[in-house]
C-alpha cells in the first residue's frame, strides 16, 4: 500500500490567513487519511467506520473524519480540549458522530475496548508519553485486524534544520546528538523521531507500514507574510508540500513524520 498524495483543494488564503497556515500543516495528512479510510470502508463493505483518535484534542482530524460519515471517539486528557471538540463538532453538524472521552493512550483500555476500531489515529502523542513503544502497542491493540493506523510525530531533522536556519547552531548540534532529539532545556517537545524509529515501533507492534510521509517540509520555513500576501503562493506551497511528502529525501528534514500502516491479520498487539 503506497497511496498517492492528491493535491488538496483549498479556499483562497486571503480570506483567512490563520486558517490557511493551519491547513498547510495538516493538508497532506488529511488527504492520505481520507484515502486510507475510503479503502478500509471498501474492504469491510461499510460506508461508516469506527475511528479512534487518541490525543485528538479539539478535533482537527476527528471532525473531518466525522464529516465523511464515520463514527469517531476522541480520547484526550484535557477537559478543555474535549469541550472545544464538542463545540466544534456541533458547529460542523456532526455532534451525533463524535464522542469525547477523557483519558490517554497509556491507559487507553480503561476507557475504550480492544480491537473495536477500523482506524486509530495517534497524532502528536508519542512525543509526550513516557513509553512510546507502549503507546504504539496500545493504539494498535485498539485496532481490528486489517485496521488502519495513522501515526504522526515530531521529526528530528526538521528541528535541527529550523534551529540552524535561525542561527542557533549549538542548539541544532545538541538536537542532533541528543537521544531524544531535544535542542535544550527550553525545548517544548520532549522527544523527536526519525522515520526509521517510527517504522520500527509500528512494525514491532504488529503493523505493516504502507507509507511514510514528510509533513511540513517547507511550511514552517517560509515567511507567513509571503504565503498570506503573494498571489498564488499559498496554493503553490500546498502543492509543493504534497509533492515532496512521499519522497524519502525530504523525510529527513520534515517537521513531522506521518506513518500509515495496516494491522496484520494474524498478529495481536
Amino acid at each position: 500500500m503506497r497511496p498517492p498524495v492528491a493535491h488538496p483543494r483549498t479556499t483562497s488564503p486571503h480570506t483567512d490567513p490563520s486558517r490557511s497556515r493551519a491547513s498547510l500543516r495538516t493538508a497532506v495528512v488529511q488527504e492520505v487519511l481520507k484515502g486510507a479510510l475510503d479503502r478500509r470502508a471498501a474492504a469491510v463493505g461499510s460506508e461508516t467506520l469506527d475511528v479512534l483518535d487518541t490525543g485528538g484534542g479539539s478535533g482537527n482530524f476527528a471532525v473531518p473524519a466525522a464529516r465523511l460519515g464515520h463514527r469517531v471517539t476522541v480520547v484526550d486528557p484535557s477537559p478543555n480540549a474535549l469541550f472545544a471538540l464538542e463545540r466544534r463538532a456541533a458547529e460542523a453538524g456532526v455532534a451525533d458522530r463524535v464522542r469525547g472521552v477523557q483519558g490517554d493512550v497509556s491507559g487507553l483500555f480503561d476507557v475504550v475496548e480492544r480491537e473495536a476500531y477500523d482506524a486509530v489515529l495517534c497524532h502528536g502523542v508519542l512525543e509526550y508519553v513516557e513509553e512510546p513503544a507502549e503507546g504504539v502497542r496500545n493504539a494498535v491493540g485498539a485496532l481490528r485486524p486489517g485496521g488502519v493506523l495513522s501515526l504522526l510525530a515530531a521529526g528530528l531533522g526538521g528541528a535541527v534544520l529550523a534551529r540552524a536556519l535561525a542561527g542557533h547552531f549549538k542548539e541544532a548540534r545538541q538536537a542532533l546528538d541528543d537521544p531524544a532529539g531535544r535542542w535544550g532545556e527550553g525545548d517544548p517537545v520532549p522527544r523527536r523521531f526519525t522515520a526509521e524509529q517510527l517504522a520500527e515501533l509500528v512494525g514491532q507492534a504488529g503493523v505493516d507500514v504502507g507509507a511514510v510521509h514528510g509533513v511540513r517540509v517547507f511550511a514552517d520555513l517560509v515567511p507567513g507574510v509571503l504565503v498570506d500576501t503573494e498571489p498564488g503562493a499559498f496554493q503553490e506551497l500546498l502543492q509543493l508540500e504534497a509533492a515532496a511528502a512521499e519522497l524519502p529525501a525530504f523525510h529527513a528534514v520534515a517537521t513531522q513524520l506521518h506513518v500509515l500502516g495496516v494491522k496484520r491479520e494474524t498478529d495481536g498487539a
